[in-house]
């Protein structure tokens, strides 16, 4: 039996440890992808510190990672239009049996030496795109990019703010600009996350703590206040803030993760505005494909995305960095 190295998180225990497991063989509808990159995001965090749990897992320990870039290793039997060799970026995950499942969560994932993934999973990766970058377009920058064009439908010259720059938030910013929102307000406590925002192309970058928060917003969007507010912090602080500064028919999207009760305080103001809370998860089918074309063509950059690379046998190092923001990550990738 062919081994390989896997980061396998045993749920009872929220135990991850790197180990030697049986190398997969991919059937029918399927391929063996050697994984080249891996990406680590805050949702993996969480699942190790049991604030998530996975609803559709099978068994009671799974191989994390749903941001994969690789190549492909073994056809299945049947399998056309793909070659060994190919440069390919894994989908997040898929619909089976009717229910949308998540790669790393529910089935075994890309922080491993290789992985299986159905062929409509599989999305080819050029040679222009570093498998490092290719790896985070799933989740760090579809997800965004869906609550963005399809939940939230932002349009040019709308008013947008952005509560969390981190993995998330920062290619929202980003995204934002490419789709020509404006101005787009950052909104984030931490002094470096603020900076980043700017550089990613915010308009203003605020601390939510600020005493004058809502004078600066309609101020700098000329007393319109926001169209769009989007909550990638999951707090429950966050979206109270937001739904201070939406303007009426305003849209407040959720998009980060968090188990605790969603309140509206002042339900009759928020009735008499027409505000909306939308929520998001992952994106549409198309959505990777459409930013690889726009990488390829140069209308989105992710080099600045990856803040480092790490070695698989390091992947706790990787969570905790994360956890604790060590070095102010945007997107830490495992190399196997």
């Amino acid at each position: 039996m062919d081994l390989m190295r896997a980061a396998r998180l045993h749920i009872p225990s929220r135990t991850l440890t790197v180990e030697d497991v049986p190398k997969p063989v991919p059937g029918p509808g399927e391929v063996l992808v050697k994984v080249e990159a891996a990406g680590v995001c805050l949702s993996d965090v969480h699942l190790i510190d049991g604030t998530l749990t996975p609803a559709h897992l099978r068994s009671d320990t799974v191989t994390l990672g749903h941001e994969v870039a690789g190549t492909i290793s073994e056809l299945g039997p049947d399998v056309t239009g793909w070659t060994p060799r190919q440069r390919v970026v894994l989908q997040a995950g898929e619909v089976r049996d009717g229910r949308l499942l998540t790669r790393g969560v529910d089935y075994d994932g890309g922080w491993a030496e290789y992985t299986l993934a159905g062929i409509g999973t599989l999305f080819s990766l050029p040679d222009s795109i570093p498998s490092e970058q290719g790896a985070i377009i799933p989740d760090a920058v579809s997800t965004p990019w869906g609550a963005i064009t399809t939940t939230a439908e932002v349009r040019p010259a709308q008013a947008v703010g952005v509560w969390g720059i981190g993995g998330l938030g920062a290619h929202a910013v980003q995204l934002l600009r490419a789709v020509g929102a404006h101005p787009i307000i950052a909104i984030d406590p931490v002094p470096a996350a603020r900076r980043r925002a700017l550089d990613f192309g915010a308009d203003l970058a605020l601390d939510p703590a600020h005493p004058h928060l809502r004078e600066r917003v309609l101020a700098v969007t000329g007393n319109r206040a926001l169209e769009v507010a989007f909550d990638f912090a999951g707090a429950a602080a966050v979206r109270e803030q937001a739904l201070t500064v939406l303007a009426p028919k305003g849209r407040l999207v959720l998009v980060g993760l968090t188990d605790t009760p969603l309140t509206v305080a002042h339900s009759t103001l928020f009735g008499y505005m027409q505000h909306q809370i939308l929520g998001h998860y992952g994106s549409e089918e198309n959505a990777v494909p459409q930013l690889i074309a726009l990488a390829e063509g140069g209308r989105l950059d992710f080099s600045r995305s990856i803040t480092d690379v790490l070695p698989l046998a390091d992947a706790a190092q990787a969570v905790q960095r994360l956890h604790t923001k060590g070095g102010d990550p945007i997107r830490l990738i495992l190399r196997p």
